[in-house]
C-alpha cells in the first residue's frame, strides 16, 4: 500500500509499505480521509518534537520511521467483534494511554507520560490502511459524512479545552486566532451559551467566524483593539480569552485583555518562548489554563454535536487531495504568508465514501 512515512526532519517519503495486519482486539481501516494539521507541518520542518525519534514509545515500542497523520476517518474492512463491524464508518480516539500512571488514575489521561498517539507513536492515517484497537473506534451516525468526521480530532482538542475553561453560560469570550481549532472552539463556546468575540488578522477567518456564529469580529491589527475589548462585559472586559493562535506575543495579549479575575485558556502549541511580566497575573488575580489533546468522551460528544448540527465542520474543509500531493500542494498552501485554507483533507485511496 502507499503511505507517507516520516523519517526525520524535512524527510517525508511516499513509500510502498506492507498492509498492516490487525492483532487480536484490533480493526483494520481503509482510510477515507486524513486531515493535514499544522502540527504535521511543524514536525516536518522542526521535528521530531512529538514524534518519537530515537527512543521508542513505551506503549507501542515504535519510533521513526512512522506513518504520519492523526485526523482520521475510515471504513472498517476487518473487524474483531468488539462493537464495530465490517463496513462501519468510524473515527478514532487516537490517544492511547497506559491506565496505570497518576494521570490515568486521577482522570487526567492527557497527562499520561506513556501516551501513544496515532502518527506520533504509532502508524497513523496518511496511508491506504491502518490498524487500531477496536475499543477506541467510534461509529459514525448516518447523518455525519466522512468529510465532516475528518475534523472530529481537532474538534475534540477544542472541546477538551472548552471543558477545562469552565465556561459558564452568558460569559464574554474572546477567540484569539480563528484557524480551524479556534473556529471549532468558538462554536463550542456558543453551544455552551457564551458570547463570542473573534479576533484574527485574516479577513477570511473573520468572515468564517461571522458565518459560524460569532457575535462580533475584530481585526487583530486594529490599534484600538484592547480598548474595544474592554468595552465588552459592561466595561470589565472579557471573562475568558482563548489563545488558539500560538504566536510569540499572543499569550501576553490574552492575559492583558482578560478582565480582572478572568481566565486565559492556552490551546495552541508554541514554537517561541515569550518573555512575560507575571506581576500582571498577580495584580489582576488572573488565571492561566493549559490544555493538551483530548479524551474518548470528547470524541463521542463531538460526533454527537456534528450530528445535531451544533457543530459545523464542513465549511472548514477547503480542499481534498491525494497522498502524492501532500508536500507540494498541501504543505505549500498551508505555509503561504497569505494562507487561504482551513483544512485540507487527504484521501489516500482516492475513492472515499461520504
Amino acid at each position: 500500500m502507499k503511505a507517507l512515512v516520516y523519517h526525520g526532519n524535512k524527510d517525508l517519503r511516499l513509500e510502498a509499505v506492507p498492509e498492516p495486519v490487525p492483532a487480536p482486539g484490533e480493526i483494520k481501516l481503509r482510510i477515507d480521509y486524513c486531515g493535514i494539521c499544522a502540527t504535521d507541518i511543524e514536525e516536518y520542518l522542526y521535528g521530531p518534537k512529538f514524534i518519537f525519534g530515537d527512543a521508542p514509545n513505551i506503549l507501542t515500542g515504535k519510533s521513526v520511521p512512522l506513518i504520519t497523520g492523526h485526523e482520521i476517518t475510515g471504513t472498517v474492512v476487518e473487524a474483531s467483534g468488539d462493537g464495530v463491524a465490517e463496513g462501519d464508518r468510524v473515527v478514532l480516539n487516537t490517544v492511547l494511554t497506559c491506565g496505570k500512571c497518576h494521570g490515568c488514575l486521577t482522570g487526567q489521561k492527557t497527562q499520561c507520560p506513556n501516551m501513544a498517539t496515532a502518527g506520533f507513536a504509532r502508524d497513523g492515517g496518511l496511508a491506504e490502511y491502518m490498524v487500531w484497537p477496536a475499543s477506541e473506534a467510534i461509529r459514525l451516525p448516518d447523518g455525519v459524512s466522512s468529510e465532516e468526521a475528518a475534523l472530529v480530532e481537532p474538534a475534540s482538542v477544542a472541546l477538551h479545552a472548552i471543558r477545562r475553561s469552565r465556561i459558564i453560560a452568558g460569559e464574554s469570550v474572546v477567540i484569539l486566532g480563528c484557524g480551524t481549532v479556534g473556529l471549532l472552539a468558538m462554536q463550542q463556546v456558543k453551544a455552551a451559551g457564551g458570547h463570542v468575540i473573534a479576533v484574527d488578522r485574516r479577513r477570511i477567518s473573520l468572515d468564517m467566524a461571522s458565518d459560524l456564529g460569532a457575535d462580533a469580529t475584530l481585526d487583530a491589527r486594529d490599534p484600538d483593539l484592547a480598548a474595544k475589548l474592554r468595552e465588552f462585559n459592561d466595561g470589565a472586559g472579557p471573562d475568558l480569552v482563548i489563545d488558539a493562535a500560538g504566536g510569540k506575543d499572543t499569550p501576553a495579549l490574552a492575559i492583558d485583555w482578560a478582565r480582572i479575575g478572568g481566565r486565559v485558556l492556552l490551546v495552541a502549541i508554541y514554537t517561541a518562548v515569550p518573555k512575560f511580566d507575571f506581576n500582571s497575573l498577580v495584580a489582576g488575580e488572573k488565571e492561566i489554563i493549559g490544555s493538551l489533546g483530548y479524551e474518548r468522551r470528547d470524541v463521542e460528544e463531538v460526533v454527537g454535536m456534528i450530528d445535531t448540527g451544533d457543530l459545523r465542520t464542513a465549511p472548514l474543509i477547503t480542499d481534498k487531495i491525494g497522498l502524492e500531493e501532500i508536500i507540494e500542494k498541501g504543505f505549500d498552501r498551508m505555509l503561504k504568508p497569505k494562507k487561504d485554507v482551513f483544512r485540507i483533507l487527504v484521501s489516500p485511496s482516492g475513492a472515499a465514501h461520504t
